[in-house]
């Protein structure tokens, strides 16, 4: 007689980050694993002091955790944690995601390249426009390094005047490393959006849950109709700026598509499998409706 095989080893992935309780990835990740018979796979939310996160490396490999991804605060200290990571993650100086290969740890950055596939999907084409950035932190990196190697042509990046130096570094590596156009402008009051320009990004933690009716500090009149606003924040899934937007009838797009689609490339990374991304859409609108 055949025995059963007995195999109740979880294979784990994750997110180190804090504030992360209200990261929704592990509704979206795992329904993913679900979907593609991955029933082993669980996916961790772990809360990471800043000064903890060297302890919190060494248990992802004690743990032989396939991978995590790494949030706010960590996505530029982990670096200095991992064996390599991709040129691209070079670039902008900033890791979310970490591959486990048998104690060798590798980065990447899927933040990026997760926007770029949310503004595609909504028919917009970086190359030759102008951008808004607000933010300078890891998201912002990511976004700016990703639209300025596709050739967008001017950005300008607003951040909180206490944090100068994040903007100056940006605005130094996108010099260096792109043809971009770009300035650097102190954030300390209602922003007037510039005429002409094209795409805005909120890539700032402003009116993330449970501060949902936060809104950026923006002169709401100065964005037209004639320009796209994308937000990076996937929970709520519509956020006050993104409700008053669609208010005044101004083309957006909120978080949630850049979310899943970074996190259908972690996936990938980590299991070698493609997963369905409606799949995945449709749980995170469950889990925030």
């Amino acid at each position: 007689m055949d025995l059963k095989e007995q195999n109740y080893l979880d294979h784990l992935v994750g997110v180190f980050g804090q504030p992360v309780s209200e990261n929704p990835g592990v509704v979206i990740q795992e329904a993913a694993f679900q979907a593609m018979g991955l029933e082993r796979w669980r996916f961790l939310t772990i809360d990471v002091d800043r000064d903890q996160l060297e302890n919190a490396i060494n248990g992802l490999k004690a743990f032989k955790m396939r991978g995590i991804n790494c949030t706010m605060p960590h996505k530029i200290e982990v670096i200095k944690y991992l064996d390599e990571i991709s040129e691209s993650a070079k670039l902008i100086g900033a890791v979310n995601t970490i591959v486990n290969d048998g104690g060798r740890l590798f980065g990447e950055n899927t933040d990026g390249k997760g926007f770029m596939m949310s503004l595609e999907s909504n028919g917009i084409d970086v190359n030759g426009k102008s951008a808004v950035v607000f933010g300078a932190g890891g998201a912002a990196r990511s976004i700016c390094v990703e639209m300025g190697l596709a050739g967008i042509a001017d950005i300008t990046i607003v951040n909180r005047t206490q944090d100068r130096h994040l903007g100056d570094g940006l605005v130094e590596i996108l010099q260096k490393n792109t043809k971009v156009k770009v300035r650097y402008v102190d954030w300390d009051g209602p922003y007037s959006i510039e005429e002409g320009t094209d795409i805005v990004i909120n890539a700032t933690s402003v009116g993330l849950y449970p501060d949902i009716d936060a809104m950026p500090d923006i002169d709401m009149d100065s964005i037209k109709d004639n320009m796209f606003v994308q937000d990076v924040i996937p929970n709520p899934v519509e956020t006050a700026f993104i409700k008053e937007l669609r208010r005044r009838g101004i083309p957006s797009s909120t978080g949630a598509g850049m979310l899943i689609n970074q996190a259908a490339l972690n996936i990938l990374m980590w299991t070698g499998m493609e997963p369905d991304k409606d799949i995945m859409y449709q749980a995170l609108e469950r889990e925030l409706s």
